[in-house]
Formats: structure tokens, sequence, C-alpha cells
């Protein structure tokens, strides 16, 4: 059961506007003006709750759900049970998160905690600093001299804008993130504790010891970009650190200097992506993937979880291992290995005494 003194529930959905939504033909015994009030799992939702399947490990759960309607793929529409509404589409899980943020719509973003609307008297202005119609700061927040923020952005508690940075419309920045040297677009989410436009790693190594060089680029953040919590993006070192248009970022990811990531990639928790790497559009990392400096990885590729990638990554490949490569030759090698060892084994237990 959601718990709506966190996420309120803002309407109720008829059967005929999840149907739109999906593009799915109601049965002839529906009632389109069915009132849906809520979102539950298979398990436990129940008249007035709008469910969704899409997985074969979920089959007995949908056999045996008792919610009004259930979004569903072709393939499991004939395990829905009777007293259950069946809304074939080829997509379930994206039409219920549509349904799912006309629910909640608090839920999609991290907004004010605080309720109110307006600059708080508890946060800092910098006179200098220009704030359009219908700004959010927390109490706490920051806006330094020149910065600029676009209308219906939130900023969040204790957040800091920096000098001259300049923030888009629409734009959620959570409690404690702190942002500078940057240019922010439109509709960016920026959860708690992100860092952004600090200094890049850089230093001249030597005999001397290791000289700072100087990080006078930016970070340009794009258009609908989503960072997660405690993530850091570094500002470039002589050119500027970008996120492109679309692009989630998940939750504490490492972001180096003068990287240059495109539009709609997918980058999952604890990644790391080392100075002047590219990635092309639409590329996907798994967790844990660590990327080179001075690397190309192609558009849409996609890179398996715990990979090191140390080379450049052709266009719409595969790769997974470490170091990384097509994933027929990592499994390759997986099988080989796992082959060794068993021999390894029978080896050993032969020379055992009886």
């Amino acid at each position: 059961m959601i718990d709506t003194s966190y996420f309120p529930l803002e309407r109720s959905l008829r059967l005929s506007d999840v149907a739109g939504l999906a593009g799915a033909p109601l049965p002839a015994e529906a009632d389109p003006d069915l009132a849906l009030s809520g979102v539950a799992p298979l398990e436990t939702a129940g008249p007035g709750d709008l469910a969704y399947m899409d997985n074969v490990v979920y089959v007995g759960a949908l056999a045996e759900t008792r919610a009004a309607a259930c979004l569903v793929s072709s393939r499991f529409a004939s395990r829905v049970p009777r007293g259950t509404i069946a809304l074939v589409t080829p997509q379930p899980y994206r039409v219920f998160a549509q349904a799912l943020g006309l629910f909640y719509p608090v839920a999609l973003r991290p907004g004010s905690s605080f309720g109110a609307t307006g600059v708080s008297p508890g946060s800092f202005v910098h006179p200098t600093a220009r704030l359009e119609h219908g700004v959010t700061i927390d109490p706490g927040g920051v806006v330094g001299p020149g910065a600029e923020v676009g209308s219906g952005t939130v900023i969040g508690a204790h957040s800091v804008v920096g000098p001259h940075v300049k923030i888009g419309r629409d734009c959620s920045i959570g409690a404690n993130v702190t942002i500078s040297h940057a240019y922010v677009g439109n509709r960016v989410i920026l959860h708690p504790g992100i860092r952004i436009g600090q200094d890049g790693f850089g230093f001249a190594m030597g005999p001397q010891g290791h000289l700072k060089v100087p990080q006078v680029g930016r970070v340009i953040i794009q258009d609908d970009v989503e960072v997660g919590a405690n993530t850091t993006i570094d500002r470039g070192a002589s050119r500027d650190t970008v996120i492109g248009e679309g692009t989630k970022i998940d939750n504490m990811v490492q972001i180096g200097h003068n990287v240059v990531i495109g539009r709609h990639c997918i980058i999952v928790s604890q990644v790391g992506i080392a100075g002047s790497s590219t990635l092309e559009d639409f590329v996907a990392l798994g967790g844990q993937v660590g990327v080179k400096g001075h690397v190309r990885i192609g558009a849409g590729a996609q890179i398996a979880a715990t990979s090191a990638v140390n080379g450049d990554v052709p266009p719409g490949a595969r790769w997974g291992g470490a170091p990384a490569k097509p994933m027929r030759d990592w499994f390759r090698e997986i099988t080989a290995l796992k082959k060794l060892a068993s021999k390894g084994d029978l080896a050993k237990d032969d020379s055992e005494p009886a």
C-alpha cells in the first residue's frame, strides 16, 4: 500500500484513461468509467487498483491477482483471471509508469520538501542573481552572484548555486546539492548530495612533485537529464564536460573532467568515467563499469556490469569483462576457464590417496 503521507494521490483515473495511454481496446464487458484509485503489485492489488505484469517470473501472481485492471503484453493476456480487466499493450511497464505519474506526480522529482513555494526566509539570494517568476528556494538554499534560475525550478534545502551558474526552467534540485561553473538546461532533475562543477583530477606529475593543472572549463547539462544522489560531475580542464539531452545517471557515479556523454545514455550506479572519454548517443553502462580516459564508446553500445573499458568500443557493440571485449569472446573465455578449473579439480581428486 502506498503511504499517502509521502505521496498524496493527485487524482483517480478512469479505466478508459488508462486504456487510452496503453492504446488498448477495452473488452466489451468493461465499464469505461470504472474508477481506478491507485496502483499496487499483483500480489496485493485489490478492487480499484491498477497493476502490471511483463515478466514470466510473475505468472503465478498474475493468475491470483485481484486488481481491477492489469496492463499485460499479449503473451500473458490469457493468464489474467476473471474479474480483472486485461489491458493489452506491447509496453506494460512504460504505460504503468505513465499512469503512476498521473496518480502521484509529486514522486516524479525531488521538489520542495517543505511544501511551500517562493523564496524561503531562511535562504540567501545575492542581489545580483536573477530569478524568474515561480522559483522556489527551500531554507538554507544559496544562490550566488550573477546566477540565473528559470521559472518553476525548485532549489532544495541547503543547496548552493554558485556564481554565474545558469539553471533552466522546471528543474528540481534536491537537498545539499552544489553547482558551480555550470549551465543546466530545462526540466533537469538533480537528486540530493550531487556535486557538479568542482575541479577535475588534473596534475602534471614529475620527479619534482605533482603540479596542479587549473581546471577552467564548465559543465554543460542539457535538457531532461536526471542525475542520481551523490554523483559527481567534474568541470572541464580546457574544454567542457557535457551531459547530453535525456541522459539518465544513477546514484554514486563519477564523471571526470572533459567527458562528453551523448543523448539518452543510461549510466548505472557506481560507474567511473575517466577524463576526456566520449560516450556517443544511447550508450548503456551497467553498474560498476570503469571507463579509461581518452576512449570513445560508439552510439548504442552496451557494456555489462563490472566491466573495465580500456579501449574504443564500436557503435552498437555488446561488450563485457575485464578488460572488456565482445560478449562472444568474453563468454568463450569464461567457458574455457570453467573447463580448466574442472580439470584441475579432477586432477587433484585423482592424486589423492584412496
